[in-house]
């Protein structure tokens, strides 16, 4: 909720919700210095390259991108989120493909307020955010808007700096506007991003158009939730060669990535007897296309490369939630997707249309053995079809080129997971195969250039357990703690035995807050082990710990002047490996105000 959000340094969700045990980003980088296309989410060590293993929704609309899956973690204003929820583990079996790893769902506020929070700080940053919502009876309006700005910092370690590498700085802009009745949604959004990414060539800039509705209404005894949605997008990135002793550049490819989305859903669930049953189903077509400009090294004539597709896809689910008695639950669900890629070329020539199909089910039993312990037991299927970026398009981050693979299929994973509830604390323990995991699988390597490329690699194997507690120490105090244990490998293939990259085994983080009616403070720390950052363990990233710092105090009614310190010890974190070492964001320190309801 908005209480665990608020006493928090962090100046974007993403590095918020890296208290959630298990959460990780592709790299370790968070998205105010990350290239979008390493955003994407994953959970419990599922997830073996950018792509998001986890469905991240907007009040029931999807956030993942269209075309690629990675997240723009600044198309939500935070000042406008009620709450965040996070499923851990797979949940294909309601929401299908992007779920195979888990959801991420936010929450908007809709009460009839206004808040607003800005704030400026070392590196250039400054932020700022606003919430301006209006009720008339049964109407309800909100503007929403979010803007960051950060001239950031140097990417590259000090010892392997060259003259080329400069700050990779970052701006974005969210502009919302929406209307409600009687249950019911529209919402149009504009989101606009540009970044450098740490030498002069190197550039990528994004604008996002979407509109969004939906209705929550009864019929009869149940009710009926429909979701609609659209977007367009144009993503521009441009990419280079560095000379290896990073005092020379030269550009490669320049590259534009046009694609749109649309879709919607419809859910209907009812209470009988004590069986809740719920139904529905959904639909997608994504439609994108590569547009390249290719530099030769040599004489540096201009070649042009294209390549497009579209897919669809359609799906249906059933499940039932039954009660047995006060203390017994049993809940069983399955859920159909069928997918078609479709209308694809290269260079003009057509690529093979290939269309395939899932089964998601799952069964979970929840037992209260007292009035303060439970036990959970859960087994189920899930799976995620490779994106359109995946199979379609080349990209380069340092001197790293991965190549697109036309001819991947979706990967399939099964687990099965046994939990423990006693008050504050949690327990889980969990084991999930993944066949086909789709990764990042190196193909040649040398000093000037590391060619990778999108294949199905085999299997892998994510198994280890969770500690969850969430204690409130008084009135006003708060202590929240979690560790993961995650022991991710590959267990058949050309890699059998080689653990999956960017997976830590072990990562903890630790949450103090403190929220009187007025003000508030908060500590989050969290610590990672090593990882490794390529495919055939050759890249170690070094293990790391971590702490931010957050203070406000009210200076006038409903106005509180903010405190943030992110990485207040300024500790070294390695990111990535490309294999320059490349770190995370050094310590830093912003002030700014706050007015509104906080809590």
């Amino acid at each position: 909720r908005r209480q665990a959000v608020q006493p928090t340094a962090a100046a974007k969700t993403d590095d918020a919700l890296r208290q959630v045990p298990g959460f990780t980003l592709f790299r370790r980088s968070g998205s105010r210095s990350a290239n979008p296309t390493s955003q994407g989410v994953s959970l419990r060590g599922v997830g073996a390259s950018g792509a998001s293993r986890a469905l991240v929704l907007d009040d029931g609309i999807p956030l993942n991108d269209p075309f690629g899956g990675w997240i723009y973690w600044g198309r939500v204003p935070r000042v406008a989120i009620d709450r965040i929820e996070v499923v851990r583990g797979g949940a294909s079996d309601l929401y299908g493909s992007g779920a195979m790893g888990g959801v991420v769902q936010f929450i908007r506020r809709t009460n009839d307020d206004v808040a607003f929070e800005t704030s400026a700080g070392n590196e250039g940053t400054g932020t700022a955010a606003l919430f301006a919502a209006m009720k008339r009876g049964d109407w309800n309006g909100s503007i929403d808007a979010d803007f960051l700005t950060t001239s950031g910092y140097i990417l590259v370690q000090p010892s392997q700096r060259g003259s080329v590498d400069v700050d990779a700085d970052a701006r974005h802009t969210t502009l919302e506007a929406a209307i409600r009745h009687s249950g019911s949604f529209l919402r149009l959004s504009h989101y606009s991003e540009s970044r450098n990414n740490g030498t002069p060539l190197q550039i990528n800039d994004t604008a996002i158009r979407q509109i969004a509705a939906g209705t929550d209404m009864r019929i009869g005894a149940g009710s009926l939730l429909l979701r609609g949605y659209g977007s367009d997008q144009d993503y521009h990135q441009t990419f280079s060669a560095i000379g290896a002793d990073r005092n020379s550049e030269r550009l490669t490819v320049d590259q534009r990535v046009p694609s749109s989305g649309r879709g919607g859903s419809l859910e209907w669930f009812s209470t009988i007897g004590r069986n809740v049953l719920v139904a529905g189903g959904d639909a997608r077509q994504v439609k994108g296309a590569s547009d390249e400009l290719q530099f030769a090294a040599i004489n540096g004539k201009i070649t042009r490369s294209d390549v497009s597709g579209q897919q669809r896809n359609a799906a249906a689910y059933v499940e039932d939630v039954a009660t047995f008695s006060p203390r017994v639950t049993l809940s069983a669900g399955i859920r159909f997707d069928a997918w078609r890629n479709f209308d694809a070329q290269r260079n003009g020539a057509p690529l093979a249309d290939r269309s395939d199909d899932a089964w998601s089910p799952r069964v979970t039993i929840l037992v209260h053995a007292s009035d303060r312990l439970a036990f959970t037991a859960a087994a189920y299927k899930s799976f995620r079809a490779p994106t359109l970026n995946e199979l379609y398009r080349n990209f380069r981050v340092g001197n790293v080129q991965t190549l697109a693979n036309e001819s991947l299929g979706a990967e399939h994973l099964s687990a099965i997971e046994f939990g423990v509830r006693s008050g504050p604390l949690r327990l889980t323990m969990f084991s999930m195969s993944t066949d086909d995991t789709i990764a990042n699988v190196t193909l040649s390597s040398t000093p000037a250039l590391i060619t990778r490329q999108r294949q199905n690699l085999g299997s892998s194997r994510s198994r280890g357990a969770e500690l969850d507690a969430d204690q409130r120490l008084s009135r006003h105090w708060r202590l929240s703690a979690g560790y993961l244990f995650c022991d991710a490998s590959v267990t058949s293939g050309d890699l059998t035995g080689k653990r999956l990259p960017q997976v830590p085994r072990d990562t903890a983080t630790l949450q103090l807050a403190f929220t009187p009616p007025r003000g508030s403070a908060g500590i989050q720390a969290r610590w990672s082990s090593m990882q490794f950052d390529d495919d055939i363990n050759q890249l170690p990233l070094r293990s790391y710990a971590v702490a931010d710092l957050f203070a406000s105090y009210p200076i006038a009614p409903r106005f509180d002047a903010t405190i943030a310190i992110e990485n207040a010890t300024n500790r070294r974190v390695e990111v990535s490996a490309t294999p320059v070492l490349t770190l995370g964001t050094p310590r830093t320190i912003r002030v700014g105000v706050r007015y509104g309801n906080a809590h």
